[in-house]
């Protein structure tokens, strides 16, 4: 099999690994292409994800050698990535050098400043009190955020200066700095950028980027008009497009030396800030994004499981994609963005039915499946994801909500506006000349 274009003729054996069951979408779409699939959950309150979808193992190791890839969904596994790798194993995730470019914004700031993208001036902290006394005595807007090996919860702990003087993150600062201590050992304030909000990502083969490379807009904050707490993502806009793209040329195209040296397999992308002064790396994602992966599943025309296999053994393959856009919408129930056992329990186990019987862009999340029905599982009350596709945004987002609208689901709730801002935005970027 070369380059995508002949069929896989045997059905392959994939081992998904993660803590939280985030690849049940995906290890369900390889399994519906004919492929064998077994999982591993770490995490005993997300055991159920999944269940009646897939098969589920209790010691992801002892089924190492039955699989023909093993696929990790997260960061954390990079040094166990890299063993199988050396044993000859077929593996698509991380690996030590990549688990450390996403979970410690110094080390990843740094890489990227050595591959010679774009780096916004920014200072590690230790300190709350030094870091006030740094900003009055340099005045400006800044972007306080924790560094270091943060956990997913305390990564959301990000404050946006708005005051030029920079006093309104002093503060801040001065107000939390006796309980934010406790949780956060390091930190970083980075020097503010306006611009546009948006990610270059590909999937890598160990040896080369893939082609085509995903171009995204990413909605974190958890209500429309991008009010309220940073959640994971409540929804995705993006397209599929040619490697010569200068927003990926500037960004993660630079990386490739680092990914060839340390054997990544996998997808990766990195979110920016962009304006007409340049192209601003913010952060790292080395895996799968969710609900990013679901996504992308709207637009690939590709068997998933053919790609991952090709991509694992280091080989290259013609992914065939959609033209035109991808929009996803997260489909969510209390707590999310949260974790409140006592809260979920009101829905843990809750169906989720469907008016009419047709699924098309419907995506798994949190969900299980019981005598032919879906119900909510795990802890989080991430249930679905919701996808469409068009030539324009507007006929990818009717597509999207139009789905949404066959839903039913208690007191579930997502957002309203995903794409809208690529209107005034995709001017920009085409002025500044990324596109």
């Amino acid at each position: 099999m070369e380059n995508g274009s002949k069929k896989q003729t045997r059905s392959l054996k994939f081992l998904f690994v993660g803590y939280y069951g985030m690849s049940s979408d995906l290890a369900w779409q390889a399994q519906k292409e004919g492929n064998e699939i077994r999982m591993y959950v770490e995490d005993e309150e997300s055991k159920d994800i999944c269940d009646g979808f897939i098969e589920k193992v209790e010691k992801w190791e002892e089924h190492k050698d039955w699989a023909d890839v093993i696929v990790f969904e997260d960061t954390g596994f990079g040094s166990m990535a890299d063993a199988l790798r050396k044993e000859g194993k077929l593996v698509v995730g991380g690996s030590v050098y990549t688990d450390k470019l996403e979970m410690d914004r110094e080390f990843g700031q740094s890489e990227m400043k050595a591959a010679g993208l774009l780096v916004l001036p920014h200072w590690d902290f230790m300190d709350f009190d030094a870091a006030i006394g740094f900003i009055r005595t340099n005045p400006g807007r800044y972007v306080f955020k924790p560094s270091g090996e943060v956990n997913s919860d305390e990564k959301y702990i990000l404050f946006i200066g708005s005051e030029e003087d920079g006093k309104d993150l002093i503060e801040v600062l001065e107000h939390n700095k006796k309980s934010w201590s406790k949780k956060i050992k390091k930190f970083q304030i980075q020097k503010y950028a306006a611009g546009v909000e948006i990610a270059a990502g590909a999937f890598f083969n160990g040896k080369e980027f893939v082609s085509p490379i995903n171009i995204n807009f990413e909605h974190k904050k958890l209500f429309p008009g991008d009010i309220g707490p940073y959640t994971g993502e409540m929804g995705t806009l993006m397209f599929w497009a040619s490697a010569v793209t200068p927003m990926f040329q500037l960004t993660l195209g630079k990386m490739k030396d680092k990914l060839v040296e340390c054997g990544y397999v996998g997808y990766i992308d990195i979110n920016c800030v962009a304006n007409g002064k340049g192209i601003y790396p913010l952060e790292f994602t080395c895996r799968f994004g969710y609900p990013t992966i679901s996504i992308q599943m709207e637009g690939v025309l590709s068997d998933w499981g053919e790609f991952l296999y090709t991509i694992a053994k280091g080989e290259q393959y013609d992914l065939k994609t959609k033209k035109g856009f991808q929009l996803g919408v997260v489909i969510a129930v209390p707590p999310f963005p949260y974790e409140d056992k006592k809260t979920f329990e009101v829905y843990k186990d809750s169906s989720i039915l469907f008016k009419k019987p047709a699924l098309e862009g419907i995506h798994i999340g949190e969900v299980r499946l019981v005598d032919g029905d879906w119900h909510l599982a795990g802890e989080g009350g991430y249930a679905l994801v919701v996808t469409g596709s068009d030539s324009t945004v507007e006929g990818a987002r009717k597509q999207a909500y139009k789905r949404i609208q066959n839903i039913m689901l208690q007191n579930m709730f997502y957002r309203t506006d995903i794409g809208v801002k690529w209107y005034h935005e995709s001017d920009q970027l085409q002025t500044w000349g990324y596109l």
